[in-house]
């Protein structure tokens, strides 16, 4: 099971969300808003996260990481425009990377 880390739950803070482990096999983190009411699951089981590198192989590694997930995962901002905010790849984007 995906421990959730301390960026993650900072992060989650400053959204306004809450985080607990997911009860998808396959997901990490399933999202809730302040009442309670489940938004989305995100996070691959079996890959890596922004804090998950920081710990294992350090920051300098983990922000490579990161700016090659944003690199790759931009377009789905350019496509979706304002439907971006509050989808999964929102959530994603903000909470794990």
């Amino acid at each position: 099971m995906y421990r959730i880390k301390p960026y993650t739950l900072q992060r989650a803070l400053e959204l306004g969300v809450k985080v607990k482990p997911s009860t998808n096999p396959k997901k990490k983190i399933d999202v809730f808003d302040f009442h309670n009411n489940f938004i989305t699951s995100i996070g691959a089981q079996g890959y890596s996260d922004f804090a998950t590198y920081a710990e294992d192989k350090g920051l300098e590694y983990a922000l490579k990481k990161r700016d090659l997930y944003r690199k790759r995962h931009r377009r789905e901002i350019d496509l979706l425009g304002d439907e971006w905010l509050g989808s999964t790849s929102y959530y994603a984007w903000n909470l794990l990377w």
